[in-house]
């Protein structure tokens, strides 16, 4: 079975060409993932094929970089609108991380909205590879009727529900055929020395020896052939698949490029697991290609048994299966392999490092509805980002409830559709609290004594302290000054431990941080003085000499790496200043064309704003990472609604 993945941006057709390719020559065989990605078998050429058609959303990047994992090769669909080629940035950045051929296709063709070369031009501002057209079309006034292949120099009329008609190539399309061709020969000849002979010789090479040059160049991954159509009529099919069936690498080259990427041994390497999802009565679905001979039901691989076999359109299981090199099969009670990872026969290995998704930005605490749900909800969440490894699962700092980060809006519904539908966990969300904390601005001195008499043995303790700031960052420190044994040595560890006690929670209701305290003298009783003693007066003390002194609340600041197209990274400026954030700058990304890195500091409380404004600045493409920084301080109105919502039960941290 040969195995290809069709990508590219939402409304592009990626599906309407997946089912005009599959019904070419029979009836296709569909299945589904929840997250998304279709699958579909077919016979062409006398040969089996598997189409993974990944989901369109920028949110389910993840899934298209997994898939592209288990294909020979890929199609990426783009819009006829040069304005739109942008969104083609992040599959382009993608493709070409995985090694993964691509013949890149122009759909739509027959509502062109621009020219065909500036819809080239435009893409190949965010290709390294070289995109080379295999194709133009032949226009009737402002309609495209057909194409020209442009090795061949046969040219096509299209016709609607039926193979395209060979004529003659019109007069007005004879030109920008000749010149056109001219250029595919330059850029050819690039990377064949017998071609740059013949052309340097004025020799008109064959189209057979054409071909041939173009199937190489793709196999190698040197170039990347656009080839046009419209497929909701089925124009361009027939040729896009003979593109594939002749120029696509077999499995075996794969495998090579896995082997090399992994760090594995390349005869060890007999599968690459890359989907999975969750169903209900059934459990973790895992979606597997074979790389090698061997694999069968309770088959040592990863190290543990494979567990049943499925046929992907059925779902029924068949121990007598013995999935080829190349075949694409189902696998349940094989939860022991991670998905997307390379197996061999006794181990996992990590996939390459191309696979990793964006950084999830939307940040949510989920809420389950019912107690029953609650002691579920941790549990499954876990086993969810396992088989989505676009979603990090952690803990909110303080409540300890269940925080999430989610790709987007979208990915954050498909996410409460999967607890809902499959696990029965009703969730609602919100957005986490910023993590807040104050500070003092000024030192202070303070006496306090401790004595309390309960009729038995009294509790007492004299302490003097000097609370003063510390340098951002530094936290808390302790020191003493004591002489002469004002406070015996034994109780000095106890006075240090109440002032971290009373650092937990200050006036405004956050921790306090960046003090330090100093015991500068004190008073002792031999009989009722006690380690309990000291740490209560020294606590009840350090909280006088906050709420007496002048705390200021202090907001968490985000060093956040923004990767964004260039064409966005003037709004960023905009974005940034208005969320109070700081601009660092931006350079080139070095390992992806037409993109930027850009630096910022932004307050945590901004980061859901940051987030809605980056997806909108950018049409969903942007995505951001984010570490803490520092703390800096706030005043005025603010910093006064902060501190009223977190008088509120359940409210900030």
């Amino acid at each position: 079975m040969r195995c290809f993945t069709v990508l590219g941006p939402s409304q592009t057709g990626k599906s309407t060409v997946v089912e005009k390719l599959g019904s070419l020559e029979g009836t296709p065989r569909k299945s589904s993932s929840p997250y998304g990605l279709n699958l579909t078998e077919f016979t062409f050429g006398n040969e089996a094929w598997c189409a993974l058609d990944a989901p369109g959303p920028n949110e389910a990047l993840a899934h298209a970089q997994h898939a592209l994992l288990a294909s020979d090769a890929c199609i990426l669909c783009v819009s006829s609108a040069p304005a739109q080629a942008v969104l083609a940035a992040p599959y382009l950045r993608i493709i070409e991380a995985s090694g993964t051929p691509c013949i890149l296709f122009v759909n739509r063709m027959d509502e062109p909205i621009g020219r065909l070369r500036d819809v080239i031009a435009a893409l190949q501002d965010y290709a390294n590879h070289i995109l080379l057209l295999r194709q133009i079309p032949i226009r009737e006034g402002d309609r495209i009727i057909g194409s020209c292949d442009l090795i061949s120099e046969r040219a096509w009329r299209y016709r609607e529900g039926q193979t395209s008609a060979l004529i003659a190539i019109p007069e007005s399309t004879a030109e920008r055929e000749h010149e056109a061709r001219t250029e595919l020969l330059e850029q050819l000849c690039e990377f064949d020395d017998w071609l740059l002979e013949e052309l340097i010789e004025d020799h008109e090479p064959s189209s057979d020896a054409l071909y041939a040059i173009s199937s190489r160049v793709l196999r190698e991954n040197r170039i990347i052939p656009v080839l046009i159509g419209a497929a909701s009529h089925g124009n361009g099919m027939t040729r896009l698949m003979k593109a594939l069936r002749h120029e696509a690498p077999p499995v075996g080259v794969l495998r090579q490029r896995l082997a090399h990427m992994g760090t594995v041994d390349e005869g060890k390497l007999v599968a690459v697991s890359f989907h999975a999802y969750h169903r209900q009565n059934v459990g973790k679905t895992v979606l597997v290609r074979a790389l090698g001979e061997g694999l069968r039901q309770g088959a040592s691989l990863g190290g543990s048994s494979l567990g049943a076999v499925q046929n992907l359109a059925n779902g029924r299981s068949n121990s007598a299966v013995l999935p080829a090199p190349g075949d694409v099969f189902a696998t349940v009670k094989s939860d022991h392999l991670p998905v997307p990872s390379l197996l061999t026969s006794g181990a996992v290995v990590a996939p390459p490092e191309w696979t990793e998704p964006p950084t999830p930005m939307l940040e949510r605490i989920l809420i389950p509805g019912s107690e029953r749900d609650e002691n579920k909800l941790s549990a499954t969440l876990a086993k969810l980002s396992e088989t989505d490894r676009g979603l990090k699962v952690l803990q909110e700092e303080g409540t300890g409830a269940q925080l999430v980060r989610a790709q987007g809006p979208m990915h954050l519904r498909d996410l409460c559709r999967t607890l809902s539908d499959v696990f029965h966990i009703s969730v609602t969300d919100r957005t986490p609290s910023p993590i807040y904390r104050e500070t003092i601005t000024k030192p202070s001195e303070v006496h306090y004594r401790h004595r309390k008499q309960t009729g038995g043995a009294g509790q007492f303790a004299d302490v003097k302290l000097s609370i003063h700031p510390n340098e951002r960052g530094q936290g808390f420190t302790f020191g003493e000054t004591i002489k002469g044994g004002a406070v015996p040595r034994n109780y000095i560890p106890a006075v240090e431990a109440g002032a971290r006690e009373a650092m937990e929670k200050g006036p405004r209701g956050f921790e306090v941080i960046d003090v330090g305290v100093t015991l500068l003298d004190g008073q002792h009783h031999t009989v009722d003085s006690s380690e309990h003693a000291f740490r209560t007066a020294s606590r009840m003390g350090v909280r006088q000499a906050l709420s007496e002194g002048s705390t200021v609340l202090m907001q968490p600041v985000f060093r956040s790496e923004f990767h964004i197209p260039s064409v966005y990274s003037g709004s960023l400026v905009q974005i940034v200043a208005a969320l109070n954030g700081q601009v660092l700058g931006f350079d080139r990304d070095e390992t992806a064309k037409g993109w930027d890195i850009f630096r910022a500091l932004v307050p945590g409380g901004a980061l859901n704003d940051l987030a809605r404004a980056l997806r909108s600045a950018t049409q969903g493409i942007g995505h951001f990472s984010k570490t803490f920084d520092h703390f800096e301080e706030l005043y005025g109105k603010e910093a006064d609604a902060i501190v009223r919502a977190n008088e509120k039960p359940g409210t900030a941290h």
